[in-house]
């Protein structure tokens, strides 16, 4: 299960719906590692719901997020790019640690949707 993030249930619930429609609307965010884990966890089985396309599906998407823009998001374009993709769909890049109180970094990232840049030698 997920962390409890220093944060009561409600508040905790309203941080992962808010860092869910974040990912879902901008395809990577950048948070700290324990909440990129968190949200990982949260998301997944969003995605997966998704993949479904029926209206009970949708009704459990929208119950989750709470948002019709990113319900939407989520069943036109991420789940028909994850559709042979048995599970992560997320990818968690970690990026150091912060100045101001040293917490570690990370980003996450939808996979299918973000281009890995290929460096040349």
């Amino acid at each position: 299960m997920t962390k409890n993030l220093g944060r009561k249930q409600a508040h905790r619930k309203a941080l992962l719906t808010n860092l869910a429609i974040s990912l879902i609307k901008h395809k990577r965010i950048t948070t700290t590692f324990v909440k990129a884990k968190a949200l990982k966890q949260f998301i997944e089985p969003i995605i997966t719901i998704g993949k479904k396309q029926d209206m009970n599906s949708r009704r459990i998407v929208f119950k989750k997020l709470n948002e019709k823009t990113a319900v939407w998001e989520v069943f036109k374009n991420i789940s028909k790019k994850n559709i042979k993709r048995h599970g992560g769909y997320t990818r968690i890049i970690k990026l150091g640690k912060r100045l101001g109180d040293g917490s570690e970094i990370a980003s996450i990232e939808l996979v299918e949707f973000i281009e890995r840049i290929k460096i040349m030698n």
